[in-house]
């Protein structure tokens, strides 16, 4: 969904109601009218009337009641408009009585909650996983296009071409967005909870400002513990609520009271919640235990190694390191890689370390974190001027002001040593 232009209060609020309710307004579009671009253009449609309308009248009484009917009748209005009208008359038809009703319906079924209802929908099989994901962050969740990217290490252009493709894709092909019975749900899976993570990583890297998006987080979880009811016994589901428990119970420890990010090493661990550290501890124990180890669960037993340490000296790193391994192998990841040179930096050093940075940079170029990692072992190895240079282009693909912040920090202080 394409961004409200934003001016005064009334503006807030559409804005607002676009990203808490805009998955759920536009997943009961969709049930009515089985076409995502349709029920994407006429809720956009109705969110621009509203901003003229509320803004001369005031807020309705029922803002997304008042939503779903405008958008109602924007789709009957487009689909007039087209060019295979008659063949539309029946979808017409059946708008034309839901235009009258007031309020949401919501039909009983197997998942019950809207948003998670419109990310299966989305995470079409006759899409590659990537541009469903893509497409569904950017439509469901609200995301911006370079906040996509970055969660992709791709350019900003390359993934709006991505996105316009995989529209004119869908819209050729008439793939229609029908959320799956049971029998569904195993091939969407994988895409479903890569979503539910990028989620959660918007919020927890705040890549939109100097503050963790705690309600991000908090919605990733929930839909996380949404997935768990719906599939006890899948280990991955298991894994993935147990790597956003662990992360999020250290919220309040990592950002400063100048707003700046603090690391592990700088936290105070006795802020961390350690009751979600034992939920999430839990989880993780009982989905190993099942014998089938998936990316999530190898994330989340890393995160607990570090949960679990007393302070930052007693980190078990070579258990990291190994983790790590186990983790790239799983997927051509050099992100999984550079992790794993970290853990390693603190096992055999900044200079070995170093020379492992070397194979992966070509495949790092863009990524903000490798010039962080590569400062701070340049800094340990006695360069510099070097460590100088990484700071500088780490700040200057930061995203997140906590980030730049602290990458600022980092870099006065050598300035002064």
């Amino acid at each position: 969904m394409s961004e409200v232009p934003a001016a005064g209060p009334v503006a807030d609020a559409i804005d607002r109601i676009a990203r808490q309710d805009g998955g759920r307004l536009l997943s009961s579009l969709m049930g009515a009218l089985r076409d995502f671009q349709l029920a994407e253009d006429s809720l956009q449609d109705a969110l621009e009337s509203a901003l003229v309308h509320w803004g001369r009248n005031g807020l309705p009484a029922s803002p997304n009641a008042w939503l779903m009917q405008v958008a109602r009748r924007k789709a009957i209005d487009r689909l007039r408009r087209s060019a295979n009208f008659r063949a539309k008359s029946v979808e017409i038809a059946h708008l034309a009585e839901l235009e009258s009703a007031s309020s949401i319906a919501d039909d009983p079924d197997p998942i019950g909650d809207e948003r998670l209802k419109l990310i299966f929908a989305c995470c079409h099989p006759a899409i590659d996983r990537k541009t469903c994901v893509a497409l569904t962050l950017r439509s469901v969740c609200g995301l911006k296009t370079e906040e996509i990217a970055g969660a992709f290490l791709d350019r900003h252009d390359a993934m709006a071409q991505r996105l316009v493709r995989a529209r004119d894709k869908i819209a050729k092909a008439g793939i229609a967005y029908e959320v799956p019975g049971p029998e569904g749900w195993t091939v969407r899976l994988e895409s479903v909870l890569a979503v539910v993570y990028l989620i959660f990583n918007e919020g927890y890297a705040s890549g939109s400002g100097s503050h963790i998006r705690v309600d991000l987080c908090e919605e990733a979880i929930r839909l996380g513990r949404l997935l768990m009811a719906l599939r006890p016994d899948e280990p991955e589901i298991e894994g993935l609520l147990s790597l956003m428990l662990l992360h999020h119970a250290r919220r309040a420890a990592r950002i400063g009271e100048g707003g700046a990010i603090l690391t592990l090493e700088m936290q105070d661990r006795r802020l961390w919640d350690r009751t979600a550290i034992a939920e999430g501890v839990a989880l993780i124990e009982q989905a190993l235990k099942r014998g089938c180890p998936g990316a999530y669960q190898l994330q989340a037993a890393i995160i607990a190694v570090h949960a679990e340490a007393q302070d930052f000296a007693e980190t078990d790193w070579q258990q990291i390191a190994l983790l790590y391994g186990e983790l790239a192998r799983t997927a051509d990841n050099p992100v999984y890689e550079l992790n794993r040179i970290v853990a390693l930096s603190y096992v055999e050093g900044a200079a070995a370390a170093l020379a492992r940075l070397k194979p992966i940079a070509m495949a790092l170029t863009q990524y903000q974190p490798f010039y962080a990692v590569q400062a701070d072992l340049l800094v340990r190895d006695g360069q510099v001027d070097q460590a100088r240079l990484a700071y500088a282009r780490a700040i200057e693909l930061s995203l997140s002001e906590a980030e730049k912040l602290f990458l600022a920090q980092r870099l006065e202080a050598l300035r002064d040593s």
